[in-house]
C-alpha cells in the first residue's frame, strides 16, 4: 500500500479552472483534469523560470517529487492541447496559501 502524499503548498489560485477548444461543443470534448499541485508546479518551473531545487522548498516537496508533478502537469497539457480535449483544474493534496511570507492557509483540498 502506497504512502499517503504530503500536503503540497499552493501559493496562487486560478481565477478559471476550465479551458476547451473554441467552436467545438463541450459535449463532445473528451476533459483532461490537471491537479492544483501540477499547475503550480507549471506556474513556478515554466513561467516564472524556475530551477527544480529552488521551487521544490516552495511547494514543500522533494526536488525529485517536484520533477514527477512537472512531468505529469507537462503531459496532462500538451495532451489536451494536441488531442483538441478540455482542461479542468481542480483537486489534489495540496494547502493553500494567502501569502508566501505568512503561509497563512485558507483552506486544504484533498
Amino acid at each position: 500500500m502506497p504512502r499517503p502524499s504530503k500536503f503540497r503548498k499552493v501559493h496562487h489560485r486560478p481565477e478559471a479552472v476550465y479551458f476547451k477548444p473554441r467552436a467545438i461543443p463541450l459535449t463532445m470534448l473528451d476533459e483532461v483534469i490537471l491537479t492544483f499541485d501540477e499547475l503550480e508546479s507549471l506556474r513556478l518551473a515554466d513561467l516564472e523560470g524556475r530551477y527544480q531545487e529552488k521551487a521544490a522548498p516552495s511547494m514543500g516537496v522533494s526536488r525529485q517529487t517536484f520533477g514527477n508533478i512537472l512531468k505529469s502537469a507537462h503531459k496532462k497539457v500538451a495532451d489536451a492541447l494536441v488531442n483538441s480535449k478540455a482542461l479542468r483544474i481542480e483537486g489534489g493534496t495540496v494547502k493553500l496559501s494567502v501569502d508566501i511570507k505568512t503561509n497563512k492557509c485558507i483552506r486544504r483540498i484533498k
